[in-house]
């Protein structure tokens, strides 16, 4: 199993399952609302957090599409179809070596929990089988997302194993609450911003949120700019 991201946590586990027992390259694993992005709770490796991220950030992307229209969204030649279909999404994931996504939503009726991402490094489809088991797989992460959640007592927010590992620090919640009060916005938009910051600068949101914290940093109602 090649699991990184929050590899110890079941849905880390079950991403590097996928991945293994598919025969792709990565995996991710996102919570969806109809509201937003929830954030990445399972990833097999840098490059399937970095495809979760940037459809966070840009609003666009398979994932984004398989949680709206509630079924499998299957690209296997980005390189043909992703710039045109997803302007924003398309040439930075091409950018990250990726060159298939097959996204399946992860649902009860017509609630959206989140998505699995299955992605790899070369262009193709899955066959017959492999679509199968993804969605054995995709299943699967339905019913553990539950059962987790479950765990949890009424109105205490998410269980700890589906909150984004990089935005659950104690600096990224305070950062986010001074960028929420710098920009006058709200905390959900602040976040993105601090995570945009982040990919646009290759460094980690912690990096970000600490330059924040002590004042190197400051989003105002226009541009972040350093101090």
């Amino acid at each position: 199993m090649h699991g990184q991201l929050g590899e110890e946590t079941l849905p880390g586990l079950l991403c590097g399952r996928c991945s293994d027992d598919v025969h792709v390259t990565g995996v991710g694993m996102a919570l969806m609302s109809e509201e937003d992005h929830g954030g990445v709770v399972g990833a097999t490796d840098a490059t399937a957090r970095r495809m979760e991220e940037l459809q966070y950030m840009m609003g666009e992307g398979p994932c984004i599409d398989s949680s709206t229209g509630g079924r499998p969204v299957m690209q296997p030649d980005l390189v043909r179809t992703a710039p045109t279909r997803w302007p924003g999404f398309g040439p930075a994931v091409l950018e990250t070596g990726v060159a298939a996504i097959f996204a399946f939503p992860l649902q009860v009726g017509g609630i959206r929990l989140g998505v699995l991402d299955l992605y790899r490094d070369r262009s193709g489809p899955l066959d017959q089988a492999q679509v199968r088991d993804a969605l054995t797989y995709a299943d699967a992460a339905v019913v553990l997302l539950l059962h987790l959640q479950q765990q949890t007592q009424p109105g205490s927010g998410l269980h700890p194993q589906l909150v984004d590992p990089q935005d659950y620090r104690p600096e990224v919640h305070q950062a986010t609450g001074m960028v929420s009060v710098q920009a006058a916005i709200g905390l959900t938009e602040a976040l993105l911003l601090l995570r945009a910051r982040a990919f646009s600068s290759e460094r980690s949101i912690l990096d970000i949120a600490r330059d924040v914290i002590a004042r190197r940093l400051r989003f105002g109602s226009k541009a972040a700019d350093d101090e």
